[in-house]
């Protein structure tokens, strides 16, 4: 089965690891980040290595979002992000395929115990079997 893992976050989350503390999350230090960005390769590098790993990116702050739907009328409206009215977004993903939903659960449980500095709120990890065949 091939699964998305997902893991959330949010705009105060990305400035937090920029140096900017707020009232839900500490500021990361170089060393914090850094140790962030080595657990995260060791667990890209040991997916990859089981042959689980298909792809798995990090994504750019919910400042750099655009949002594309339509009105009433059918026309395009283009609305750039982060919105207030949305908290969390997605932080990054990782498009697995495993086994079963307890193999995946297990890489989930690990990507929660990504270093950060005391006080940072714990990620939301999302786990979705992606449809497989041609039906949507």
């Amino acid at each position: 089965m091939k699964y998305l893992v997902m893991v959330q976050g949010s705009q105060a989350d990305y400035e937090a690891m920029s140096g900017k503390a707020s009232e839900h999350s500490p500021s990361w230090s170089e060393q914090e980040l850094q140790a962030m960005f080595a657990f995260m390769g060791n667990l890209n590098n040991d997916l990859s290595e089981s042959g689980e790993l298909i792809d798995g990116q990090g994504l750019t702050e919910p400042a750099q979002t655009r949002h594309v739907s339509v009105d009433d009328n059918g026309r395009p409206v283009i609305t750039d992000g982060p919105y207030s009215e949305t908290k969390e977004v997605l932080a990054g993903y990782w498009v697995l395929e495993c086994e079963s939903l307890e193999r995946v659960t297990e890489i989930a449980k690990r990507i929660n115990e990504c270093p950060a500095p005391a006080g940072s709120p714990n990620p939301t990890v999302v786990i979705r079997t992606i449809q497989e065949g041609g039906e949507c």
